[in-house]
């Protein structure tokens, strides 16, 4: 039996059983039991064989760690928010019947966070100077709401929406008022919405009006101003059927502003922002927030494969045997290598333990991961496509 309740999500007692598995593993297991096998297996995480050029942001080692935990297996892992580019990602060691269950968990666990992650760092690139946030976790099922916010803090973006993900990753979930709020109060009443809300939240909640809502963006904005005192910053949420040329709409708003006074109000904008639109604005615009483009990003299309069996070097068709390992060149470039050869000259390997016999040897800090993903983006050039 899975874990009962009302809503169609496993728990963790699923995943670490090793029941949120594909069928085949299953039948695997209860095929090398009857002939009496259980080799001792190397296999190797990876998405691409050779570096293609295209590099991505490794996320969900942490919730990697946790399947192995108390497992009698020994895992390496790139660290989080390091970038890759071919090669593996992630190697695990051991008897095979003690990870085989294992695989589905553990590529869902890499390919979802990696992929929000390395979209929310391009995100981030796009507009490197501004705050951008976090919308999405509305576009994905509520269970992995904490996997979406964690990730897009891996890469670099400076707050999420979330609340009870935040409580679950240690960070506090920021956000002032949807549509909702004005629609509540009515055509007309805007005034009224904006002065509820600044009476009613806490004073360390900053004061941002959503000016969209009945009417054009400037008359909202400067009567939003003239009702908040000390308004920090007005979003604008305008649907994109009705935006016509956003930029011209931020831009008069931002001269209306300062001609009346105000200029130390900011403006904040959302809704079906990417990479190309954060560019676009990012020198008339404040803050931005990102949703369904972090949020919905493709997963990293991981495979995990067997490279060595009973200390041979071994492979399927297609993909490299032997254990390898990764390497990063200070002209930025991604090396993979035998890991019994030299790796290239003034390489430094990236692989590093993450689990020895079931226990975990790796801390793991979202902000470290921020900055090394920043970081090591410069380093190859990520972003600048």
């Amino acid at each position: 039996m899975t874990d009962s309740g009302p809503f169609d999500f496993l728990g963790s007692e699923a995943i670490q059983d090793g029941r949120a598995t594909d069928a085949y593993f299953d039948r695997t297991v209860e095929a090398l039991e009857h002939a009496g096998k259980n080799p001792h297996v190397v296999a190797e995480v990876t998405a691409d064989q050779f570096p293609t050029g295209e590099f991505e942001v490794l996320a969900g080692v942490k919730d990697l760690a946790h399947l192995f935990e108390d497992l009698p297996v020994d895992v390496d892992a790139l660290p989080e928010g390091q970038l890759f580019d071919g090669g593996p990602v992630a190697r695990v060691e051991g008897e095979y019947l003690d990870f085989c269950r294992f695989e589905t968990a553990l590529l869902g666990f890499l390919s979802h966070a990696s992929g929000v992650a390395t979209n929310a760092l391009r995100a981030r690139l796009a507009a490197p100077d501004s705050t951008v946030l976090s919308f999405g976790s509305r576009h994905v099922h509520p269970a992995i709401a904490p996997v979406v916010e964690r990730s897009a803090l891996i890469g670099d973006l400076d707050g999420i929406s979330n609340v009870a993900a935040g409580e679950m990753i240690g960070r506090e979930a920021g956000g002032t008022m949807p549509h909702a709020l004005l629609l509540c109060f009515g055509r007309g009443e805007q005034e009224a919405a904006w002065r509820a809300f600044d009476e009613a939240v806490a004073a360390d909640v900053p004061r941002v009006a959503l000016c969209d809502t009945f009417s054009d963006e400037v008359d909202e904005t400067l009567r939003a101003v003239e009702t908040i005192e000390g308004l920090d910053s007005v979003r604008l949420d305008t649907t994109s059927s009705r935006r016509g040329d956003f930029r011209h709409i931020v831009r008069e708003v931002t001269w209306e502003l300062d001609a009346r006074g105000h200029d130390d109000v900011g403006v904040f904008v959302s809704g079906g922002l990417g990479p190309a639109e954060l560019r676009h604005l990012r020198d008339v615009v404040d803050g931005f927030g990102v949703g369904g483009y972090v949020s919905n990003a493709d997963p990293i299309d991981f495979a995990l494969d067997i490279v060595e069996i009973d200390g041979e070097a071994t492979s399927k068709r297609g993909k490299l045997a032997g254990v390898k390992d990764v390497y990063r060149t200070p002209d930025g470039g991604h090396h993979v290598a035998l890991a019994d050869q030299p790796g290239p000259v003034d390489g430094d390997s990236l692989m590093e333990p993450l689990v020895r016999d079931g226990e975990i040897v790796r801390a793991f800090d979202v902000d470290e991961a921020a900055r090394r993903a920043r970081q090591d983006a410069d380093a190859v050039g990520f972003g600048t496509e």
